[in-house]
């Protein structure tokens, strides 16, 4: 699978609402995972709100969203992150080193519950930098 750069919007308890809509928009394939499935939340407040979101319409446009996280602010301004994803380990481990220069590491690169390595950084220009390495099957 080829390296991919898309946009990943952070939404306030709506992301399903926006992404239903972008898919009216764009057309494509939705997926939507909640905390609860994601094994991130026990909290009914916060079970069926969405972990991740998927669009990849026909034409290649991908956008990916979620609901804020639990016990995460949400910041209007500050709600939009880059996500790099692939199953490329070599590569896109090669940009998370490249960025990860002077950044804040939110969460390391690491194992995640779904099974793909995933880190999360705020690189030294204050852009927020999602990397997802696909696990190969």
């Amino acid at each position: 699978m080829q390296s991919k750069l898309n946009p990943y919007i952070t939404f306030d308890g709506n992301s399903k609402e926006a992404v239903e809509f972008y898919k009216s928009v764009f057309g494509g394939k939705l997926t939507l995972s909640t905390f609860k499935e994601g094994g991130m939340t026990d909290d009914p407040a916060t079970a069926d709100k969405i972990m991740h979101a998927l669009l990849v319409a026909d034409n290649g446009i991908t956008l990916m969203a979620s609901d804020t996280a639990p016990n995460v602010p949400y910041n209007p301004g500050k709600n939009i992150s880059l996500s790099l994803s692939g199953d490329n380990e070599q590569e896109l481990r090669g940009y998370w080193d490249k960025l990860s220069g002077n950044a804040t590491v939110t969460m390391p690169l690491a194992k995640a519950p779904w099974g793909d390595t995933f880190g999360m950084l705020t690189d030294k220009f204050g852009v927020h930098w999602l990397v997802n390495i696909a696990e190969k099957k």
